[in-house]
């Protein structure tokens, strides 16, 4: 079967409707959509399980294995297979991701930690030459920005204590689309036609991704992976060493050594991967409990520290038409990311004071650094541990690619899983049907600041990179009751801040939400998106000093509600994303 229905920017939901799919809810009298200048959409509601994803191919694999009775984690594990093939410059094989994962059957918590790994033979000064940084495209494109893989011992790992159905019958869906083909979306034409240059440099790729005069294949083309399905199948049968060990790990490392600025990530670096399980950071907000992956992952961090800057100001009075609101959701930001950008990375390697920068304390003498008539320019980081004399600021540059999906099984288990290969294509080295991560770029380029202080972030042997992926969990009254999540690169901070924002304090439906113009500040310029009712709000925010740029802002925020027995989820209308569930 070849399903042909995709939902774009612009296009109509015409096909609610139809069996299988769930019904909308109604809309309330706020029409966040109208503001942000995309066709508006409704919320989908369900009673038993739903999945989100941000392709409907993706979000109708994970949707079988929910109506076949799977878990959560089983609906997950078949759409991000699907992820990889149908939206492959966003997330797939060669890449990773974070879960946070809620389980009904103890009410625990748990963050499943499938980051890349730089090489054993990784070097600090490995992005430098002649003492400076490389040009950032520079060290994308290159055999050196490749990490070691973690999405399939993630997956594996989270299956093996969260699965339900069988491994194999995960992958069949993906499979199944690789061989009869599937087509070319507008987004993936889109980034096609974005990255051309790039991809036709890398021959692999280029005669994937592209037709025999070079150009991107047209939207509706039929394109086929069989080397995909024969790598899902080995894998299906074999579990995931089947990817790690042997000849589909060797034609890895060759494909990285053999680009011509060759990498040096080894076979024994395969070998050696393991996915982590870890306690997530949880933090409060206005009464609720939100959690998500600790670092490496920066994402929840941050956006626990802006939320608890935000709980001192009426962020509910204010409502999302507000230049103030506007303007406190900025300052929080700043000061969120200026503590991000000296305090967080792997913690294997670097302390990173969690607690601390979580402390209600210290994000109270924080949020009196704001003052409501005027911007605080560049926030400097905070002190919580006695740590700020010892750190420096490294330079790392995330891009917006990535992908997010959300689940909930019809026995109350509760997934949000955001997973990545980096920039658009990654490294854009193609090896077997699926394309290599470039996430060794999130770590900071240089090793040391400019007063010769090391960086946390700084590339280090076997060491995973810091990430802003925010997969995150709200619980009220200790049950589940938000699953959300973007891609969007250090954008996801805010993204993700914005949308829970919406729900806890806007009293905004899920959809209603996620569809809010997106805005803040990465400790630079205060950014909003461009095309929506925020940039109206430009002059006034110039005239309380913010420094101000209207940008595109392309996330692909996946959310779900569960309330009252009822789920609501919403797809971002940027994105071709879909909702469905029973």
């Amino acid at each position: 079967m070849r399903i042909r229905f995709w939902i774009g920017i612009g296009a109509a939901c015409a096909v609610w409707g139809a069996p299988g799919w769930a019904q909308p809810a109604a809309h309330e009298s706020l029409n966040p959509e109208a503001a942000s200048g995309y066709v508006a959409r409704q919320a989908v509601t369900a009673q038993r399980y739903m999945v989100a994803t941000a392709n409907p191919l993706a979000t109708e694999a994970g949707y079988r294995m929910l109506r076949a009775g799977g878990s959560a984690v089983d609906a997950a594990i078949a759409a991000q297979l699907v992820l990889g093939l149908t939206e492959p410059q966003s997330s797939g094989l060669g890449g990773g991701a974070f879960m946070v994962h809620y389980a009904a059957r103890d009410g625990r918590m748990r963050v499943y930690d499938a980051r890349e790994s730089a090489p054993a033979a990784a070097r600090a000064d490995r992005f430098m030459r002649d003492g400076k940084p490389l040009p950032f495209k520079q060290a994308v494109n290159s055999g050196m920005s490749v990490g070691t893989p973690g999405l399939l011992r993630g997956l594996e790992l989270a299956h093996a204590q969260q699965g339900k159905l069988a491994w194999r019958t995960l992958f069949q869906p993906a499979i199944e689309l690789a061989i009869q083909g599937f087509e070319v979306s507008p987004r993936l034409h889109a980034m096609l036609a974005e990255s051309r240059d790039e991809l036709l440099a890398q021959p692999a790729a280029a005669r994937y991704f592209l037709g025999p005069d070079g150009r991107p294949w047209p939207v509706g083309h039929v394109l086929k992976n069989p080397d995909y399905a024969a790598v899902l199948r080995r894998v299906a049968d074999k579990g995931a060493s089947a990817f790690y060990h042997g000849d589909i790990a060797q034609d890895i490392v060759a494909a990285v050594r053999a680009h011509a600025t060759p990498g040096d990530l080894s076979v024994a670096d395969l070998a050696a991967y393991r996915a982590r399980t870890r306690e997530p950071v949880c933090g409060l907000y206005r009464g609720y409990r939100l959690c998500g992956p600790p670092p490496p992952s920066s994402g929840p961090l941050a956006v626990l520290q802006m939320l608890g800057i935000l709980e001192h100001f009426p962020m509910a009075k204010l409502g999302p038409r507000s230049v103030q609101a506007v303007h406190y959701f900025a300052e929080a930001g700043r000061l969120a990311f200026a503590d991000r950008g000296f305090y967080v990375a792997d913690p294997e390697f670097v302390r990173v004071p969690v607690e601390a920068m979580l402390d209600p304390a210290y994000l109270a003498r924080r949020a009196a650094l704001i003052h409501p008539d005027r911007a605080l320019g560049t926030a400097l980081p905070g002190d919580p541990a006695g740590l700020l004399a010892l750190r420096g600021h490294g330079n790392a540059l995330e891009v917006p690619s990535t992908s997010h999906i959300a689940a909930v099984d019809g026995q109350g288990n509760v997934l949000s899983m955001t997973s990545s290969i980096e920039s658009a294509f990654g490294s854009k080295i193609f090896v077997r049907g699926f394309l290599l991560n470039n996430e060794l770029t999130d770590f900071s380029l240089s090793a040391q600041d400019p007063e010769g202080r090391p960086v946390a972030n700084r590339v280090q042997a076997n060491k995973r990179p810091r990430s802003s992926m925010a997969p995150m969990i709200v619980l009220r009254d200790g049950k589940p009751y938000i699953a959300v999540g973007s891609p969007g690169g250090s954008a996801i901070i805010n993204y993700v801040a914005k949308t829970l924002v919406g729900v806890l304090d806007w009293k905004l439906d899920i959809q209603q939400a996620i569809a809010l113009p997106n805005m803040g500040s990465r400790n630079q310029a205060t950014e909003v998106e461009r095309g929506t009712a925020l940039q109206d709000m430009l002059p006034a925010l110039q005239g309380m000093g913010h420094e101000t740029r209207a940008v595109d802002f392309p996330s692909g925020i996946q959310g779900i509600v569960i309330d009252q027995g009822r789920l609501v989820g919403g797809a971002d209308p940027r994105r071709e994303g879909l909702v469905m569930g029973d």
